[in-house]
């Protein structure tokens, strides 16, 4: 008997069709791999199968075969039927339709399903990460419970950090605590969308494994959607390939992500363009942060960097180097602590440590940043999100047509830009959200733009388009590019320089394929994939 069993089932959003008649089983235990790239309806099944209410399918059904306890209501896989519950009733098994059941037995099922999405940061910003761990268990004060804490923190490859305080944590170090937190709640299923999508694919591959081998040890069934086809043939016991909401091929994971691989189109060259003069100029700049816990933190230790007009530098280093700090303080975000920041406007050199409309102030609305968690505003169409959201007052007409043609710039095929157009943040998938982020900065048409890892959520093909759009718009509209990445395989394939930051130093600066060389084993392991 199947544990999860999807029949025909169809979703549509304002009548397009992004779940086609879907049919689908998944046997207890099973690692299933969703392969597909942005839009595919990756992430709408995933929230379908949680029980999220505005993914109810409009045809067809989800149905759950459990073990359950007709005393307590505990849930439970259906191999555990027939055995005795912890309150000491005999288990039943059960066929349960998640959207068509008990208002009781939706939730009990529910409260059995951990779900990470993508770029979701919900931690504790003033607890510790162990603090974050342990908020997760129901008995907080289980002696044991701190044990299993620390297993998921080593899994997580977090036990570094279990002091510290998870606002000082990087991006990609608060997925993976969130990640923990997630298994934490000893699922029975766990649905994985992106789990890892802000880290390197190294590091993602190393977590995965840790994953898989913790809940396969605990039989939890696991499906798990990720833009890194090699990920997805490492980890799955089987693969479905979506597409435009239909499984066009299932099967074994080296068969389909070979076929997958076989669609990523391969970039075109670029002329070689001219680099201008000194646009951003850093000398000895640092920032430093006092923690209760850690005492004085160095998140950028004494930087000195120019970046040229025209260029696309790049800032590389692990999690947790100084990257994001550094990019807040290029935007005036942040204000240093001592050195000297300063950034060109016209011909005047415009000193970003200080504040005020006579100084970063007539810098600022120049620069556009682009933060890894980034957000949209829900309640605005993307058209809206592109226009008016962000003060940009157009007629009606051209609005829309800036808007059409920064969406195609992005990557989306023409006819795709105007259907999204009408549409609402909430109606597509974590890449397309992506990508409208993107635009939303391209559309304002910034001197400067500032990208912290643009490709951590993105599958190969929509990473492709990505870097497109970044040479295009740096050709077509002189713009200057910062990318702060993680992903050197990106940065050599997009970027004219590197800067290489290493616990909140930098270490060297040059053309990507020089820093390649300087990294360290453990860099290396991390940071590249298809370069050697």
């Amino acid at each position: 008997m199947s544990f999860i069993e999807v029949k025909n089932v169809t979703k549509k959003f304002d009548n397009t069709i992004v779940l086609d008649n879907i049919n689908l089983e998944i046997e207890e235990g099973e690692v299933l791999g969703i392969l597909g790239r942005s839009g595919s309806g990756k992430s709408v099944l995933l929230n379908m199968l949680r029980g999220i209410p505005e993914y109810i399918p409009d045809e067809g059904e989800v149905i759950y075969h459990v073990a359950y306890c007709p005393k307590c209501n505990h849930v439970d896989t259906p191999s555990t039927a027939g055995q005795t519950c912890s309150c000491g009733e005999k288990t039943e098994l059960r066929e349960i339709n998640l959207w068509n059941c008990s208002r009781k037995e939706f939730l009990d099922i529910k409260k059995r399903i951990s779900i990470m999405l993508q770029r979701t940061f919900a931690l504790y910003e003033e607890e510790t990460v162990i603090e974050n761990i342990m908020k997760s268990f129901e008995n907080q004060r289980d002696e044991d419970n701190v044990n299993k804490a620390i297993k998921l923190l080593k899994m997580t490859r977090m036990e570094h950090r279990t002091t510290h305080i998870a606002r000082d944590l990087s991006g990609g170090e608060k997925q993976r605590i969130v990640l923990a937190r997630q298994l934490a709640k000893n699922p029975m299923v766990f649905l994985a969308d992106e789990p890892t999508g802000t880290l390197d694919p190294k590091t993602a591959k190393l977590i995965h494994s840790a994953l898989l081998s913790g809940v396969k040890n605990k039989n939890i069934t696991m499906i798990i959607n990720s833009h890194w086809p090699e990920v997805i043939e490492d980890l799955s016991d089987r693969v479905i390939w979506l597409d435009n909401g239909k499984i066009i091929d299932e099967g074994k994971p080296e068969d389909i992500v070979s076929k997958f691989i076989k669609e990523i189109p391969l970039p075109k060259k670029h002329p070689a363009v001219t680099i201008g003069d000194a646009l951003i100029k850093m000398d000895d700049l640092k920032k430093y942060y006092f923690s209760t816990t850690r005492g004085v933190v160095k998140s950028v230790d004494g930087v000195t960097l120019t970046i040229n007009e025209g260029e696309i530098a790049s800032v590389v280093g692990l999690s947790g180097a100084g990257k994001t700090t550094l990019s807040k303080l290029i935007a005036g975000l942040i204000e240093p602590s001592d050195g000297e920041i300063e950034i060109r406007l016209g011909e005047e050199w415009i000193d970003m440590s200080k504040k005020g409309p006579m100084h970063r102030g007539r810098v600022t609305p120049h620069i556009g940043l682009l933060h890894q968690d980034f957000s949209l505003y829900p309640y605005k169409t993307i058209l809206g999100n592109l226009t008016d959201a962000i003060s940009l007052d157009l007629p009606s007409e051209f609005a829309k047509m800036k808007s059409l043609h920064v969406l195609t710039a992005v990557g989306f095929k023409e006819e795709e830009a105007a259907s999204l157009l009408e549409k609402y943040p909430d109606q597509m998938s974590g890449g397309e959200r992506h990508r409208v982020a993107l635009a939303q900065i391209l559309i304002k048409e910034p001197n400067i733009i500032i990208l912290d890892e643009p490709t951590g959520t993105m599958d190969p093909i929509t990473r492709r388009n990505v870097t497109e759009s970044i040479l295009n718009a740096r050709e077509e509209l002189d713009q200057t590019f910062i990318i702060i990445s993680h992903d050197m395989d990106f940065v050599l394939e997009c970027c004219d320089t590197a800067a290489l930051m290493r616990e909140g130093k930098l270490l060297d600066h040059g053309k990507p394929i020089e820093i390649v060389d300087e990294l360290t084993s453990q860099e290396r392991t991390k940071m590249l994939n298809k370069h050697t």
